[in-house]
């Protein structure tokens, strides 16, 4: 069985960098992606980026200062968030699917897998 759990998260200065990891487990070939994901208490989840497929997404809230990357070798994804703002306080999540789900322009929600999120604070 296929098990994902984001680790990494913690309080941080509005300005500062933060990387969280996903790591896999279970996984029985190599060409899963990884999706990331925050949630905030009484508000909608929202995908902030995936890497897979030959595609590359993230949305406008978070373009240009988030960015994933991944080590096959250890099935672990990364995902380096610079310049943090208060307004990137939440909770964090990695999640796949057995389908395609993460395309240039957009960013679909898994329902294969998913795992505990890590919680990542940012002070002004």
């Amino acid at each position: 069985e296929v098990q994902l759990q984001a680790s990494g998260g913690g309080l941080v200065q509005a300005g500062g960098s933060l990387r969280l990891s996903c790591a896999a487990f279970g996984l029985e070939h190599d060409d899963y992606v990884i999706g990331w994901f925050r949630q905030v208490p009484g508000k909608e989840r929202e995908g902030i980026g995936c890497t897979g497929y030959g595609n590359t997404y993230y949305p406008d809230s978070v373009k240009g200062r988030f960015t994933i990357s991944s080590d096959n070798a250890k099935n672990t994804v990364y995902l380096q968030m610079r310049y943090l703002e208060p307004e990137d306080t939440a909770v964090y999540f990695c999640a796949t699917d057995e389908g395609p789900f993460c395309f240039v322009d957009s960013l679909l929600t898994p329902k294969d897998y998913w795992g505990l999120g890590t919680l990542v604070t940012v002070s002004s």
